[in-house]
């Protein structure tokens, strides 16, 4: 145990030189990271935009040089623009990219030529498989499915009529997230699913489908959120029924939290969505500038958001820099 204390001891000590000696060499130095995510108007992507800039700015305090953050994000969701938009990060001389990808197969050829030029990429949110991105940062879409299927099933008792609210259909990362929905549906014969339905990514646009969905469907007592997009508006709090309509979704930004209070939405399951660019840029900083070794998959974990922790929850998106929290939620008993 003592040998093994001292190989760990040196290991440590071999690391922390190399540390500094990069720190050393880094000295005035500029690393850009160009950021292109899915929208801009998206509330998630700014928050992994201020998550991002937060790690630039750690590691650039650290390293004793400029890490810079390069916004290059459409306006709206466009797989033809990301392209554009990552070539034009190769061309302005970035050291990496850290990509959102809108669809996987307009974005694909992109990656590679980045890549093959000398630009590495990682992905987050929704990845690019089968591309030279060296690792992606997210979670496990079909669980993440699940896990929207099985809170929602226990809130509506094994049984009822649920639509799936689906955003961007070239999504790689919301295909497999419908598809988790769907496979964890067959646990529950009580359960069926009308369909699927998509749409643009905006607020407006999904709570306009939502209320297009239970116009259409009247017997719908249950939505499966697969993203947070419809609770970013207050619409839905005064056209539908507690008493009559379950909602279990993804992401739990400070819009939403008036839906768990409500009790429209007894559970959001949150995306730390920060650590999107906060993670995402330390992979990228260490497999990059610092020859280090990271894993393919950084895997993400969501957070159970319900009345319990919502006081909790509220906190820890004002620390993230969120400006918008209801003071009554942040006032909340811990």
């Amino acid at each position: 145990m003592l040998a093994a204390i001292g190989v760990a001891g040196l290991v440590a000590c071999s690391k922390s030189n190399s540390d500094a000696a990069a720190s050393d060499s880094a000295a005035g130095k500029t690393f850009t990271i160009a950021m292109i995510a899915k929208s801009s108007t998206n509330p998630v992507f700014l928050s992994g935009r201020k998550g991002a800039e937060d790690a630039a700015a750690e590691l650039s305090r650290v390293h004793n040089m400029t890490v810079r953050i390069d916004w290059l994000t459409p306006p709206s969701e466009d797989g033809a623009v990301q392209s554009q938009r990552i070539a034009e990060a190769v061309n302005s001389g970035a050291n990496a990219i850290l990509l959102s990808a809108s669809d996987a197969g307009k974005v694909r050829g992109a990656v590679n030529e980045a890549v093959d030029r000398g630009v590495p990429v990682m992905t987050f949110d929704s990845d690019v498989p089968d591309s030279k991105r060296f690792a992606f940062y997210g979670g496990n879409d079909a669980m993440i499915g699940g896990q929207v299927m099985d809170e929602l099933a226990k809130l509506m008792n094994g049984r009822g009529k649920i639509a799936i609210i689906a955003g961007n259909q070239n999504a790689p990362n919301l295909q497999n997230r419908v598809q988790g929905v769907r496979e964890a549906a067959k646990k529950y014969p009580g359960v069926t699913i009308v369909n699927a339905f998509y749409h643009a990514e905006t607020p407006q646009d999904a709570a306009a489908e939502v209320l297009r969905v239970k116009n259409a469907y009247p017997e719908v007592n249950g939505f499966a959120m697969i993203g947070g997009w419809a609770l970013f508006t207050r619409a839905l709090l005064t056209d539908l029924d507690p008493a009559k309509i379950q909602i279990v979704s993804v992401d739990a930004l400070p819009a939403e939290l008036a839906y768990v209070e409500a009790g429209l939405a007894p559970v959001l399951l949150a995306q730390p969505t920060y650590s999107w660019g906060h993670v995402s840029v330390n992979t990228i900083f260490d497999h990059v500038f610092l020859k280090k070794s990271v894993p393919e998959k950084v895997q993400m974990e969501l957070v159970h958001v319900s009345k319990g922790n919502l006081g909790d929850w509220a906190r820890q998106l004002q620390k993230w820099g969120f400006t918008d929290v209801d003071p009554k939620y942040l006032a909340l008993p811990r």
